[in-house]
């Protein structure tokens, strides 16, 4: 399927998307070997021609105060010592590089702020972009790939990608800058020396051809290990409270660091190669320079060329062989934002699985509540050989409360996935209101859905955002309604600052019982005509579970209610009581036909009961 990441590609720790056949492979080596990846990049910076024209401004005014320099110098030495009026020509000279030192402050302070506007704003609009396509994404996609690996990847990428557009990119053309302007200086200044230093560009570029591809791939796998640590730290901590009640500590923190071990271990490869890598460039280039300095020497002895001039070269050499050095470095630093930008794209670029047709069909309004399965099969694309469910056929007419029960793995929670359409079915159609839901836009789909999980999942958040998350319009009047009616207003009302307190991340401030009524809460704002009923009483204490149960009892008039049950106790005024096994429907009826019918659903009936009346 479109999106996946596979076995074998979490394993070498790479966030591939799709990359399993052939020409994926090499459209991957092929990326290896360039800064392609970075085309996302300079297409987002595009957007924002005004600041990048002004950073090229302030790059190039930069840059040309700087090969000003070995000129001011020049002419210091020559015309400013052993004139007859010589301290007021060095004065002179001296204000003239004085200017020059100022106009390329003054650059540098533009460069610095346009560029780094630049990095913020083009990393903002990514993250941005980024997200909108993983909230696109189907809840299939996040059962293969781990959320936590995503959302860890979209920290430390962006990141990288923000140094190389804010600091690299800049650093990158100013020394290009300085790098080309400087040799057309030395060549208009000493043509016959110029030569040589040229000659040894190619031994500098030879390994960064050779050196550059290797960094590439250890800088992807370093960043990669990177993303594993941060997802490592996620999980631990949530976990917590498992960790220290089963006494972990000491082998988590192993874990950990042995995952940081295995980053050093990879940064160290890739530092190793780019020390390697620099130390071959410099020596080159400075060598070029002490032999020119020597050469220099012995011209301005015989007087083939002045001091002034000599000083002047050996300035402007030292600027092209620091701007030639430093762009070695940059280019790693770039083929990190590469592999980056290569990982962020793959997330930007995977198309939903569940999307909205071309013209899709409108639902009828007003809402009717049906729902209709004929011949549903489906099976999870994670466990593709598992059938969840095989030929099911159900009817639910307008208005009708529907309660699934059966042993777990059943298929019982496939059905309200099916429904809420996060999959879509390898068999058969479901219709809502009589149209495929195939053929209808999911956002409609579930704008008729009111969803209640098992285990109330609250946002980090105050209470009145995660009340109204179902119903973002519903005034405060409308949400203590809710509130009363799911015994929920009692606590609410003796939070600190009532709606607007803060209910920590996931709700921690919450019970998980006051946790549950908040989420029934905002189901009933929701005020859709389907319900959905994930046992959504299991986590109340029997009194709250009595009333919650009567509030629930009164919503479910007139609307259509599927209720997943566990305990049957709460299914008994169900109109039918659908028994599931092995993804087929075994019984169905009411729960004196079934309790009298001695299948499936009395012998669960007769355990659940026998056991409570034993506690």
């Amino acid at each position: 399927m479109s999106g996946q990441i596979t076995t074998e590609q979490i394993s070498d720790g790479e966030l591939k998307v799709n990359l399993g056949g052939e020409n994926d492979a090499l459209e991957e080596a092929s990326k290896s070997r360039s800064l392609a990846p970075l085309k996302m990049v300079y297409r987002e910076a595009a957007k924002y021609p005004r600041e990048v024209i002004f950073a090229l401004i302030a790059l190039s005014v930069t840059a040309a105060g700087t090969l000003a320099i070995p000129a001011a110098i020049q002419l210091i030495v020559d015309r400013g010592f052993g004139t007859v009026e010589e301290g007021t020509e060095i004065a002179r000279w001296f204000r003239y590089l004085g200017m020059i030192v100022v106009v390329i402050a003054l650059g540098t302070a533009a460069r610095f702020y346009f560029v780094s506007w630049i990095g913020e704003r083009v990393v903002a609009d990514i993250r941005r972009k980024v997200h909108r396509n993983l909230l696109r994404l189907s809840p299939a996609f996040y059962e293969e790939n781990s959320p936590k690996e995503i959302s860890s990847r979209m920290t430390s990428d962006t990141a990288i990608i923000e140094t190389v557009v804010g600091t690299t990119v800049s650093v990158a053309l100013r020394n290009v800058f300085l790098g080309i302007g400087g040799t057309i200086y030395l060549f208009y200044l000493l043509p016959s020396f110029t030569i040589w230093l040229v000659v040894g560009i190619p031994v500098m570029v030879l390994p960064i051809v050779i050196f550059g591809r290797r960094i590439r791939t250890i800088s992807r796998d370093s960043q990669d290990r990177v993303a594993d640590v941060g997802a490592m730290v996620t999980e631990v901590l949530s976990a917590m409270k498992i960790v220290q009640s089963f006494g972990q500590e000491t082998r988590e923190s192993d874990r950990f660091g042995d995952a940081v071990e295995r980053t050093f271990n990879t940064a160290r490869k890739r530092i190793i190669l780019r020390a390697v890598m620099t130390s071959i460039i410099i020596f080159a280039l400075f060598g070029s320079i002490v032999f020119l300095l020597w050469r220099g020497a012995e011209a301005v002895s015989v007087g083939e060329m002045t001091s002034g001039t000599l000083l002047a070269f050996l300035v402007g050499a030292m600027i092209v062989a620091g701007a030639f050095g430093a762009l070695t470095e940059v280019y790693g630093d770039l083929l990190r934002g590469a592999g980056a930008a290569s990982r962020l794209a793959e997330l930007l670029e995977t198309e939903p699985v569940i999307a909205p047709p071309a013209r899709p069909e409108q639902l009828p309004s007003p809402a009717r509540g049906s729902l209709s399965f004929r011949n549903v099969t489906f099976r999870y694309p994670a466990r593709p050989e598992d059938t969840a469910l095989n030929d099911f056929n159900l009817e639910i007419e307008p208005g009708e409360t529907i309660a699934i029960v059966g042993p777990s793995g059943a298929g019982k929670s496939t059905i309200f996935q099916l429904v809420e359409r996060f999959y879509d079915p390898q068999g058969g159609t479901i219709r809502l209101d009589g149209v495929p839901l195939t053929k209808a836009d999911p956002a409609d789909v579930r704008q008729r859905l009111a969803f209640v999980p098992q285990e109330g999942v609250l946002f980090s958040a105050n209470a009145r955002d995660n009340l109204r998350y179902g119903n973002w319009g519903a005034s405060d009047e409308d949400i203590w309604d809710a509130a009363r009616a799911a015994n929920a207003e009692e606590f609410l009302k003796a939070l600190p600052r009532g709606l607007d307190t803060y209910l920590g991340e996931g709700g921690t401030q919450l019970s998980g019982g006051q946790r549950q009524r908040v989420a029934i809460a905002r189901a009933l704002l929701r005020d859709a005509p389907i319900l959905l009923l994930d046992e959504a009483t299991s986590a109340l204490d029997a009194q709250s579970e009595q009333l919650v149960q009567s509030a629930l009892d009164e919503l479910m008039k007139d609307r259509t209610t599927l209720v997943i049950a566990h305990r049957l106790a709460t299914v008994r005024a169900a109109d039918r009581i659908i028994v599931l096994d092995q993804g087929v429907i075994a019984e169905q009826g009411t729960h004196a036909e079934l309790s009298a019918a001695g299948g499936l659903y009395s012998r669960l009936a007769k355990l659940q009961f026998a056991s409570n009346q034993a506690a």
